[in-house]
């Protein structure tokens, strides 16, 4: 028996003492933090912002499996933000659906949440009209005629089903419930009313497909409400991808329970505690990056040497080789050579140790201690 299927659901319960200190602590640690990045400058906070909002897009669909381009992404959040980034691509319609999710959620945190915004969310995932292979009802309710809505692992013949959601008949009027719900002040932590959100609409599960980032963008939206800005500053998809397996683990182990959710509550708070953890390192990634361009405010680079080196500021898998920049830069590999010469004659790029066919580079970057 699933919980939606128990009597008094979706009347939710908890042990008011188990999480007494760990709430309000949570709280605090959120304040501190929105405080600290205010007090940045502005093109401080408004970088750390695009990192914030390019990794919880990113995160949030590799959770389920699917993978977005990181240059991709972050570009069409500066398009739409007005900032100006150097090296910016064009992106992919699902790219851009993502990147619509995130933002509405976030940036008009205010705004009711209603059933057709939550179509505009999901069409927006599903462009095609297809997820993979499959035709999907994108921009309505799941219908059920494609059978029970199963989380489902394991090859085939060798299926486990994790969890079932409600028949599709109930899915109207259950998120008739939830949005009423979601939109009413109710008196409870806005931070616990995030933890619930999540849970109850991953549960209900109205689509097709995209329900798990659909279920992180209301929890992000309730969050913003919480804090009454449209400022990110931590991801807490970032967070969940790295406890994916305790996640969904917890996620069963409640949808199998009870409707006393003190255990999926206390995870909750604890996993966004460890995002603002995460927080630390992404203001010590700003701060380096912004030093690293004050160092070569005065250095004279192309359009490709701006480009790739944003992109190597910003991450990038594996070593960089003059294929590699080739690649990224769109040139000849003789041009490449020339480029990465030129940085190495002005010291913002070195050779590592290794040479011959394996030669690759790295950017010289400022310390970490802005005094040295």
């Amino acid at each position: 028996m699933y919980i939606h299927e128990l009597e008094n659901w979706p009347g939710f319960s908890w042990q008011k003492e188990a999480i007494s200190d760990l709430l309000p602590a949570v709280r605090y640690r959120q304040g501190r933090l929105i405080g600290h990045m205010e007090a940045l400058g502005f093109s401080l906070r408004e970088e750390a912002m695009l990192q914030t909002l390019t990794q919880e897009v990113i995160k949030s669909s590799e959770i389920e499996g699917a993978i977005l381009d990181h240059d991709q992404v972050r570009s069409s959040l500066a398009r739409r933000l007005g900032i100006e980034i150097a090296g910016s691509v064009p992106a992919d319609r699902n790219v851009e659906g993502g990147v619509e999710l995130m933002l509405d959620a976030n940036q008009n945190f205010a705004q009711p949440l209603t059933e057709e915004r939550l179509f505009g969310w999901q069409a927006a995932l599903f462009p095609s009209g297809r997820s993979g292979m499959h035709r999907i009802t994108v921009g309505g309710w799941r219908t059920g005629e494609r059978g029970p809505m199963q989380v489902v692992s394991g090859g085939i013949g060798r299926e486990k089903v994790h969890f079932e959601a409600p028949d599709a008949a109930k899915v109207p009027e259950e998120m008739k419930t939830f949005l009423h719900w979601l939109n009413t002040a109710t008196g409870l932590d806005p931070v616990l009313k995030a933890a619930l959100a999540h849970l109850w609409f991953v549960t209900i599960h109205p689509f097709e497909d995209g329900n798990g980032r659909i279920a992180r963008a209301i929890a992000d939206m309730q969050l913003a409400r919480a804090e009454e800005s449209p400022q990110r500053f931590y991801s807490m998809s970032t967070q969940i991808r790295k406890e994916r397996k305790d996640y969904y683990d917890m996620l069963e182990a409640t949808q199998k329970g009870s409707l006393d959710v003190t255990s999926w509550l206390t995870w909750f708070l604890q996993c966004l505690d460890r995002a603002f953890s995460g927080t630390n390192d992404l203001l010590a990634d700003v701060l380096m990056k912004a030093r690293f361009w004050e160092r070569y405010a005065h250095t004279g680079l192309n359009d490709r040497q701006n480009k790739v080196v944003n992109r190597m500021l910003h991450g990038l898998e594996g070593k960089m080789t003059s294929s590699k920049w080739a690649k990224m830069a769109k040139c000849s590999k003789e041009t490449a050579i020339r480029d990465i010469q030129d940085l190495i004659s002005k010291g913002m790029l070195v050779k590592e140790d290794a040479g011959g066919r394996s030669t690759s580079y790295v950017l010289v970057t400022p310390s970490p201690d802005p005094r040295k």
